[in-house]
C-alpha cells in the first residue's frame, strides 16, 4: 500500500522514535557580579563585598545551567536550581537590573531576543526545563511498563511546565519574545506533550493486556489530543516557527489513532460475537489508513518529512487492519451473516483521558525547596526585598506630596497673600516715609550695596549680552550640524543617480536610515535652545523696563538720596495722627510675629518629615507577613502596605487644622490693618510730598527685587549655556565625522582618489568588468577644477 520514499534522519529528534522532542534554547554569556554589586552599593547602601559569595554562586549557577551539551537528570537539576534561585532573587532586585540576557529561538537559532529583564531570563530557563523533560521522556526505551511509566511522568511534567510558562510566567516578561515562547506555540507544545503522554498510556495498556474496549478509548483520547495540537499549531502566527514536519506528524498520528481506536473496538466486537459491527469498525479503521496513504502518496512534502519509524508504524497498521478486514468479511459472509451497520450508525467511542498537565511542585512553588538539597540555600537572603524599597519610595512620594505640595505650599500661599495685601497698601513704606522723612531706609541701603557689588546695571547688562550671544552660538552649532547632514544627504542622492541596479552604489545605505539619531538629537536641542531664547527675551524685557532704577541703585548713596523726595520734619505731629500711626505699627508688628512663628512651624514640619522613615515599619510588616507565609519567596504587592501608609500619614492631619487657624487669624488681622490704614491715609492726605516719597521708596525696593531675580536667572543661564555648548559641540563633531566618512565612502564607490575633487559626483561612471579605479581614471580623468556646486568638502572643526 505504502510506496513513498522514507524521510532522512529527523534533525529534531531520533529517526527511530515515533515521538517528538523539543530543542533547548541557547544563550550568550552573561554575568551578574558587576551589575548586582553596583546596584547593591547604590540602592541598598550596603557593601557589595558582603554578598561576594552569593554573586559568585549565581554566576556559577547560570554557567552550569546554560553550558550543558547533553540532557540528563543532573542537567535538569542544575537548571531547576537556577530557576528556583531566579524566582527568589526577583523579590530582591528589580527585573530590569543592568544585566543583558540574549536567548535564541529554539526552532530557529538565527532569531534571538535580548533585553535586561530577569523575568525574561527565568522564562527562558523554564522553557529549557520543559524541553529537558520532553527529551528525558523520549530517551526512555518504552519497551516495558516501568520505562513507559517514567516516560508518561516526564511528558506530563513537560506539559505542565509549558502550560505554567504560558499562563503565569511569560506575561511577566517586559520585552518582545521570540515566537517559540508565544502563547500559541506554548499551547501547542503543551498539547504535544499531552499527546505523547497519552500514547505512553496506550502503549502500556497493550503491554498490560487491557481489554480492547478500554484500549480503544485510550487511543481515541490520543487522537483528540492530536486534534488540539493541530488546531493550536496551525495558527498563522506560527508560520515559520513550528517545524513544518511537526504538523504533518500530527495529522498522520491523528488518523493513525482514530484507526487504532476503531481497530481495537472491532477486536472487542469479535470477542463479544458482534460480527457485523466488527466488520463496520474494521472498514472505518481501513478508511483512516487509506486517508493516510492518500495524503502521503499525493503530497511529496509529506513523504520527505515523515520519520522512518512513523512510516513503519502506519504501514504495519494498514497491513494489520487490511488482513483482519478480509478475514472478518469472509467469516461474516460465509458463517455469521450478521448485518453490517452503516458507519453513521456506529456508537461513538468515548475517550478515556489519563494524561494531564502536571507542573512539578518545585517549578510551581520553588520557595518550598529553598534551603533544601534541591535548590540550596537562598541567595541574597540578607537583602531587604525590592518591593520594600518600592514601598518606601512610594510612601516618600505621598509624604512629599502631602507635606511639600500641600501643607507647606498652603502656608507659603498664606504668607504671599499677606505680603500682597501689605504691598497693595504700600506698607510699611508709608510709615517709613513719615518716620524717616530724609535719607534712605536700611533695606534700600543694603539692596543698593548689593547691586553695586555685582557691577550694577552694567554688570547685569554684560550677563544679559553673554546669554544672548551664547544662544546665538548654540543656534549656529545646530545649524552647522544640520547643514553637514543635509549636504551629505544631497551627495548620497547624487551617488545613487544613474547607478545600475544591484551595484554597490545602488545598494549603499540611504542617509535617512543612518541619520535618524542625529536628526532626533538636533530637533531635541533646537527645542531647548528656542525655549532658552524665549526665557532670555523675558529677562531682557524686564531689564529694559527697570534699567533706570537699576542704574540709580548702582549710583553713589548721595545720588539715590537726591532722587528720593524728602521733608525736613515729620509731617504728622498731631497727637491723634500719632496714635493712628502707632496703632498701625502695632498691627504690622503682629504680622511680623505671625510670619516668624509661621516660618518656625514650616521648619518644624520639614524636620518631622525628614525624620519620618517608614523603612523600620515596613520591615516589621514584611516580617509579619513572612511569618504567615509557607515559602521564603514572598510575592509582596504594594497594596499590602496601604493600611500602614494611612497610619503613618495620620500624624500630619493636625497640621491641616493649624493651617485653617492661621488662615482665620490672618484674615482677621489683615481686615484690621485695612481699617487702620484708611485712617492713616486720611491723616496724611494733605501731604503730597509724603506720598511721592512713599512711591519712590516702594519703586526702589521693587527694583532691588527685580535686580536680584534677573541676576539669579542670568547666572543660572550662564551655567546652563556652558553645559549646552559642550553637548552641542560634541553633536556637531559627530555629524561632521559621519558626513566626512560618508563622503570618503562615496569617493571610493565612484573610483575617485581622496585627493581628487569631482565636479559632480553623480556623473562619474560605474566600474565595470572589475577594472581598477586607477585604470578608469586614466580612461576618463575627472575635472580637478574646484566648483562651488561640489557636494561636500569639510575642514577640520575648530
Amino acid at each position: 500500500m505504502f510506496s513513498f520514499k522514507q524521510a532522512p534522519v529527523d534533525k529534531d529528534g531520533n529517526d527511530k522514535s515515533t515521538l517528538l522532542t523539543v530543542r533547548l534554547k541557547t544563550t550568550e554569556r552573561a554575568a551578574y557580579a558587576k551589575a548586582l554589586s553596583e546596584y547593591i552599593a547604590s540602592s541598598y547602601a550596603e557593601p557589595p563585598e558582603a554578598y561576594r559569595d552569593d554573586l559568585r554562586v549565581l554566576d556559577e549557577l547560570r554557567e552550569a545551567a546554560t553550558a550543558a551539551l547533553d540532557v540528563n537528570p543532573n542537567v535538569l537539576k542544575r537548571n531547576t536550581r537556577y530557576y528556583g534561585q531566579l524566582s527568589f532573587i526577583l523579590s530582591k532586585f528589580p527585573a530590569d537590573v543592568n544585566v543583558k540576557f540574549t536567548w535564541f529561538n529554539a526552532f530557529d537559532p538565527e532569531l534571538a531576543a535580548s533585553c535586561q529583564d530577569l523575568y525574561f531570563e527565568r522564562a527562558s530557563v523554564l522553557f529549557n526545563i520543559g524541553a529537558m523533560y520532553s527529551q528525558l521522556a523520549c530517551r526512555e526505551s518504552r519497551s516495558d511498563k516501568d520505562s513507559l511509566t517514567r516516560a508518561f511522568g516526564f511528558f506530563q511534567s513537560a506539559a505542565g511546565v509549558f502550560g505554567y510558562l504560558q499562563q503565569r510566567i511569560v506575561s511577566e516578561c517586559r520585552t518582545q519574545l521570540t515566537t517559540d515562547m508565544s502563547s500559541y506555540m506554548l499551547t501547542t507544545l503543551e498539547n504535544i506533550m499531552l499527546c505523547q503522554a497519552q500514547e505512553c498510556v496506550w502503549h502500556r495498556s497493550i503491554l498490560s493486556h487491557m481489554k480492547d474496549s478500554n484500549v480503544a478509548r485510550v487511543a481515541m483520547q490520543v487522537a483528540e489530543f492530536y486534534d488540539l495540537a493541530i488546531e493550536s499549531g496551525s495558527q498563522g502566527s506560527l508560520t515559520g516557527t513550528i517545524p513544518p514536519n511537526w504538523l504533518d506528524h500530527f495529522k498522520v498520528k491523528r488518523l493513525y489513532f482514530y484507526a487504532e481506536a476503531q481497530y481495537r473496538k472491532a477486536l472487542d466486537c469479535l470477542a463479544n460475537s458482534q460480527y457485523g459491527e466488527e466488520v463496520a469498525r474494521l472498514q472505518a479503521a481501513q478508511e483512516y489508513c487509506s486517508q493516510i496513504n492518500e495524503l502521503v502518496t499525493y503530497n511529496q512534502r509529506w513523504s520527505k518529512t515523515l520519520r522512518a519509524a512513523v512510516v513503519d508504524m502506519v504501514r504495519l497498521q494498514a497491513e494489520l487492519v487490511g488482513g483482519n478486514r478480509v478475514r472478518a468479511e469472509r467469516d461474516n459472509d460465509v458463517i455469521y451473516l450478521d448485518p453490517v451497520p452503516a458507519p453513521t450508525a456506529l456508537a461513538p467511542i468515548s475517550p478515556y483521558k489519563l494524561a494531564q498537565s502536571k507542573t512539578p511542585e518545585i517549578v510551581e512553588n520553588p520557595g518550598q525547596y529553598l534551603g533544601e538539597e534541591e535548590l540550596g540555600p537562598p541567595l541574597f537572603k540578607g537583602l531587604v526585598p525590592f518591593v520594600i524599597h518600592q514601598a518606601a519610595s512610594l510612601y516618600e512620594d505621598r509624604k512629599d506630596q502631602l507635606v511639600a505640595k500641600d501643607l507647606i505650599i498652603s502656608l507659603d500661599e498664606l504668607t504671599a497673600d499677606c505680603e500682597s495685601v501689605l504691598n497693595s497698601l504700600n506698607l510699611p513704606h508709608a510709615i517709613d516715609a513719615i518716620q524717616k522723612p530724609v535719607g534712605l531706609p536700611p533695606n534700600i541701603l543694603v539692596g543698593a550695596d548689593e547691586i553695586k557689588s555685582e557691577g550694577g546695571y552694567i554688570g547685569l547688562k554684560r550677563l544679559l549680552d553673554n546669554a544672548l550671544s551664547s544662544n546665538a552660538a548654540a543656534t549656529n552649532l545646530l545649524t552647522a550640524a544640520e547643514s553637514a547632514l543635509n549636504e551629505e544627504a544631497h551627495e548620497d542622492l547624487q551617488v545613487r543617480q544613474g547607478a545600475n541596479s544591484g551595484s554597490p552604489r545602488a545598494r549603499r545605505a540611504e542617509s535617512s536610515e543612518l541619520t535618524n539619531t542625529f536628526r532626533a538629537e538636533i530637533a531635541k536641542y533646537r527645542e531647548i535652545v528656542n525655549k532658552a531664547r524665549d526665557s532670555d527675551a523675558t529677562i531682557k524685557k524686564q531689564v529694559d523696563t527697570w534699567a533706570k532704577f537699576f542704574a540709580l541703585l548702582g549710583s553713589p548713596r548721595e545720588e539715590i538720596e537726591r532722587q528720593v523726595p524728602s521733608t525736613t520734619v515729620n509731617p504728622l505731629t498731631d497727637p491723634h495722627h500719632c496714635q493712628i500711626v502707632e496703632r498701625l505699627q502695632q498691627y504690622l508688628s503682629e504680622v511680623a510675629v505671625m510670619r516668624r512663628e509661621r516660618l518656625k512651624s514650616v521648619e518644624k514640619l520639614k524636620r518631622i518629615s525628614s525624620e519620618d522613615d517608614i523603612t523600620p515599619a515596613l520591615t516589621e510588616e514584611m516580617q509579619r507577613l513572612a511569618a504567615l507565609s509557607s515559602t521564603p519567596i514572598l510575592q509582596f504587592e504594594l497594596h499590602q502596605f496601604e493600611d500602614l501608609f494611612s497610619q503613618k500619614l495620620d500624624k500630619y492631619t493636625s497640621w491641616r487644622k493649624y493651617i485653617d487657624e492661621e488662615k482665620e487669624a490672618q484674615v482677621e488681622l489683615l481686615d484690621t490693618i485695612r481699617e487702620a490704614n484708611q485712617a492713616f491715609l486720611m491723616a496724611r492726605s494733605n501731604h503730597p510730598l509724603l506720598q511721592q516719597r512713599e512711591k519712590a521708596l516702594s519703586n526702589l525696593e521693587t527694583g532691588i527685587k527685580r535686580f536680584r531675580d534677573a541676576s539669579f536667572n542670568l547666572h543660572d543661564g550662564a551655567r546652563f549655556y556652558a553645559t549646552l555648548e559642550a553637548e552641542l559641540q560634541k553633536l556637531k563633531e559627530g555629524c561632521l565625522d559621519f558626513a566626512m566618512a560618508r563622503h570618503l565612502d562615496a569617493l571610493d564607490l565612484m573610483g575617485v582618489g581622496h585627493g581628487e575633487i569631482p565636479r559632480d559626483i553623480s556623473q562619474l561612471p560605474e566600474q565595470h568588468n572589475g577594472s581598477p579605479p586607477g585604470q578608469q581614471q586614466r580612461q576618463q580623468p575627472p575635472n580637478l577644477v574646484w566648483d562651488p556646486s561640489m557636494p561636500l568638502k569639510y575642514a577640520t572643526p575648530k
